[in-house]
């Protein structure tokens, strides 16, 4: 058997070797090797954000697993970087930035439930503003490789464009969007995109002491936390039902006697509460009419002087045959007492025993 030839070899390795880098090659433009690089000022793609961070100091290499934590916990989330220090001028292992996810955009709400997931996992909240103008510019995020590439090409371009025109344009942000990286630099109301825990850093930079009094921008940091703590976190849906059963509760024993369908509105003269169940009402309706008609016997037994012509259930009464009574506006205030209790169904009571009370 004869042996394959050293040049055959050595041809097949050649080959092997040339269409790896023709597959590295391709990849790297699809990763957007050869992709233009524009730079532009205006308004930004996107508008004031609410947004789930960590904060951490050291390279900015490092950044990625804070990436790969966000991608993990809400899969369809934005994420976005904000780059405090240019690693140009600031040793690497003291860069600071932050790294998170958009909950919302605009106008738009936190979810309840991406909130108590970041939270969950140590992030920390804060709203970044809306800007009017921002050195920007994109880049194909296709592959991981496309971050690398963007790195090397983009943040140079940004840095030139805004040292040729003299512009104050901090921090650098990076929203990865879709299949695009947004790259950004504010040219307004930089301070505000400044976490509180980076601007902590800077007064001790500045040797500043004590507890300095919060700026109208620090407290717009601070605020969105408080608010997502208490009306989205706190507010499940289990504990709102809890909390409108309470209130329902509550509103019905505050009911008025007027309002309530059981109550013994009808007797008001008697001083009756309505609020209570129908069966004790009932009992403390017979009560007070007891007392009322012992008075009533010793008061008016003088006058009566004719007790007959009442029906016995109570059904029919004539006013005629009580021709003693002296106060017949009394007669007037029973009679309709008793036909607006007939009409609330509470007990019969006999027209002989309310006749024999007067």
């Amino acid at each position: 058997m004869s042996s394959v030839p050293e040049w055959v070899l050595i041809s097949l390795i050649g080959v092997l070797i040339v269409l790896l880098l023709l597959t590295l090659f391709g990849l790297a433009v699809y990763s957007g090797l050869l992709t233009e690089v524009e730079v532009r000022a205006g308004p930004p793609p996107i508008r004031g954000v609410v947004l789930a961070y960590k904060f951490r100091v050291g390279p900015y290499d490092e950044s990625g697993n804070l990436y790969t934590e966000n991608v993990s916990l809400a899969p369809k989330l934005v994420s976005i970087g904000v780059y405090y220090d240019n690693p140009m001028k600031v040793p690497v292992e003291f860069c600071r930035y932050i790294v998170g996810s958009i909950l919302s955009e605009g106008d738009e709400k936190p979810l309840p439930d991406h909130v108590r997931i970041f939270r969950k996992h140590g992030f920390k909240f804060c709203v970044l503003p809306e800007v009017n103008h921002a050195v920007m510019a994109t880049f194909p995020y296709t592959t991981p490789f496309s971050i690398q590439l963007a790195t090397t090409r983009v943040h140079p371009a940004l840095e030139k464009y805004v040292k040729e025109r003299k512009l104050c344009a901090h921090p650098y942000v990076e929203i990865y969007k879709g299949d695009k990286i947004i790259f950004m630099c504010p040219l307004s109301r930089q301070d505000e995109f400044y976490v509180p825990e980076m601007k902590e850093l800077l007064r001790k930079e500045k040797g500043e002491t004590g507890q300095p009094e919060l700026a109208a921008s620090e407290m717009e940091s601070l605020l969105p936390e408080e608010i997502l703590s208490l009306d989205l976190v706190s507010e499940s849906p289990d504990e709102l039902e809890g909390e409108d059963s309470q209130k329902k509760v509550h509103t019905d024993s505050e009911r008025s006697p007027s309002e309530s369908g059981a109550s013994g509105s009808s007797f008001e003269e008697l001083d009756l509460d309505g609020s209570g169940a129908a069966a004790k009402a009932h009992m403390d309706t017979s009560k007070k009419l007891g007392k009322t008609t012992e008075s009533l016997e010793k008061e008016r037994a003088e006058d009566i002087e004719s007790k007959s012509g009442l029906h016995q259930n109570g059904q029919h009464f004539t006013e005629s045959r009580v021709t003693g009574l002296k106060d017949r506006s009394r007669f007037h205030q029973i009679t309709s007492q008793y036909k607006k209790r007939k009409e609330m169904k509470f007990p019969t009571l006999h027209w002989s025993t309310l006749v024999t009370a007067l």
